[in-house]
């Protein structure tokens, strides 16, 4: 993990500044936040990071919104997405596996529980 970059994409600035601090001390090298979709794609057309914490419900853009314009833009392909959200609805699980990028899908809050497991099941 010392070496990977991450996108947190999340309207909750609060919860981005936690999990910026969190994955900090885990170890990650840059971890970098947007409050939506929209502003997250600004970011994606200068650098791609290795993993995106995506939230699902954001305004501007949500998550799912993001999903298909990062794939319109053919941006960051290679970039590992985890979904967020603050529910996990069957049909949101099922929907976020139909694009190859996303990984995983987490049931906020996200803690370095959550983290290593996340990361032990891709290693």
């Amino acid at each position: 993990m010392n070496k990977s970059t991450v996108l947190l994409v999340d309207d909750d600035e609060i919860t981005n500044f936690l999990c910026k601090k969190m994955l900090t001390e885990l170890g990650f090298q840059s971890v970098e936040s947007a409050t939506n979709g929209q502003e997250a794609i600004k970011y994606l057309q200068h650098t791609c990071p290795d993993f995106i914490f995506l939230d699902i419900k954001m305004p501007v853009m949500d998550g799912f919104e993001f999903l298909e314009e990062l794939k319109i833009l053919a941006l960051c392909q290679h970039t590992k997405i985890i979904m967020l959200t603050s529910s996990s609805r069957e049909k949101e699980i099922k929907q976020a596996s139909a694009y190859s990028n996303v990984i995983d899908f987490v049931v906020k809050p996200l803690t370095k529980q959550k983290v290593s497991h996340i990361f032990e099941s891709i290693a």
